[in-house]
């Protein structure tokens, strides 16, 4: 199996959360990153705009470098993605941060909080499938 693209991915995540956090001392939480730029907009709104482009240019730079659009498969239906984006939405706020705040940037600071922000919503994501996997169409 190749693994070289998640590596590359996983690799080039690692190095812009370094690269925000060594040019604007911020975490690279992309729900942070979301909420700052969202009206009313925090001072430092620009890096913000910068990095969301970067997200919605990816993609594209992916197609034209490979030549081929990347492949997104999504086997759910329109009401249970709108549901669980509300969940994590929610989550985020709770938590304090998404998954690329604590799971990325957190642990790799060694945060006993997104430690145990990272293994919650590990654990909940486990027991969520399990049960909708297993138990309720067993």
């Amino acid at each position: 199996m190749n693994y070289f693209p998640a590596l590359l991915g996983g690799s080039m995540i690692g190095l812009a959360a370094i690269i925000v956090m060594a040019t604007n001392g911020r975490i690279m939480g992309v729900s942070g990153i979301i909420a700052h730029f969202l009206p009313p907009p925090a001072q430092d709104w620009s890096w913000r705009l910068l990095f969301l482009a970067g997200v919605f240019l990816a993609p594209l730079t992916y197609w034209l470098v490979i030549g081929e659009p990347p492949l997104i498969i999504i086997n759910a239906n329109t009401p249970l993605l709108l549901s669980a984006g509300f969940i994590v939405g929610f989550g985020t706020v709770l938590g304090s941060g998404c998954t690329s705040g604590h799971g990325v940037c957190g642990l790799a600071r060694i945060s006993p909080r997104s430690v145990v922000a990272t293994v919650t919503f590990m654990l909940t994501a486990i027991l969520t499938v399990y049960i909708l996997r297993h138990v309720l169409r067993g």
